[in-house]
């Protein structure tokens, strides 16, 4: 026996709210992947107009993480979805939780940067580089893994997140020693540790 209309009906705003939830989270991650390199790029070049770029576009972030926090519990108690979808919904829920907070992580890098251009840059900072682009690389398949549901690419992303992790130890002995060799500028060698600690935690919401 068909659907009746009313299923059907029921069948296509569903479909369509699936749709509008999953084109704001690619949306969320595009803009967080974004905001990550823009930060790396205004630490590199000593940019601090692209610093306030990646500040102010934080706000969008923000507001698309709250639109899907909320439209996916409007789903949920609208339809009731069954086990799949339900899923489906809250793991995009879950997803945008962890794309804010890779925002955010831009944003942190962006402040240490405005303060550390208020001082002579150290040659340290160049070596922090690598990890960037470990970082930027794993962010980026994890994005591709989740747009084409790809469970092979997101479960490969786990031993790269555990090098990640390594270089960021090793970077943070070699300015530690630094910081014992140059006191005077332990301040700006601290925040190129903190630095460290925020892109090896880019790397961790990646992985989620």
């Amino acid at each position: 026996m068909p659907e009746s209309t009313p299923t059907r009906h029921i069948l296509t705003r569903f479909d369509n709210a699936l749709n509008e939830l999953r084109s704001d989270l690619l949306r969320m991650a595009s803009l967080a992947e974004q905001s990550f390199s823009s930060a790396a790029r205004a630490l590199a070049g000593r940019d601090e107009n692209l610093c306030n770029r990646v500040i102010a576009e934080d706000e969008e972030v923000d507001n698309l993480e709250k639109k899907i926090d909320l439209d996916g519990i409007a789903i949920i108690t609208r339809f009731q979805p069954v086990a799949h979808d339900f899923r489906r919904v809250f793991s995009t829920m879950k997803a945008a939780t962890d794309l804010e907070r890779v925002a955010d992580q831009a944003v942190n890098i962006a402040r240490r940067t405005k303060r550390l251009l208020t001082t002579t840059e150290l040659p340290e900072t160049r070596t922090l580089e690598p990890m960037f682009t470990a970082a930027s690389g794993i962010l980026h398949d994890s994005i591709d893994a989740l747009a084409d549901e790809n469970q092979e690419l997101g479960s490969s992303l786990k031993p790269r997140d555990r090098l990640l992790d390594k270089m960021q130890h090793e970077f943070i002995e070699r300015i530690t020693r630094r910081m014992e060799e140059d006191p005077v500028n332990a301040q700006s060698y601290l925040d190129l540790v903190l630095i460290a600690r925020v892109i090896e935690r880019v790397g961790d919401h990646a992985v989620n």
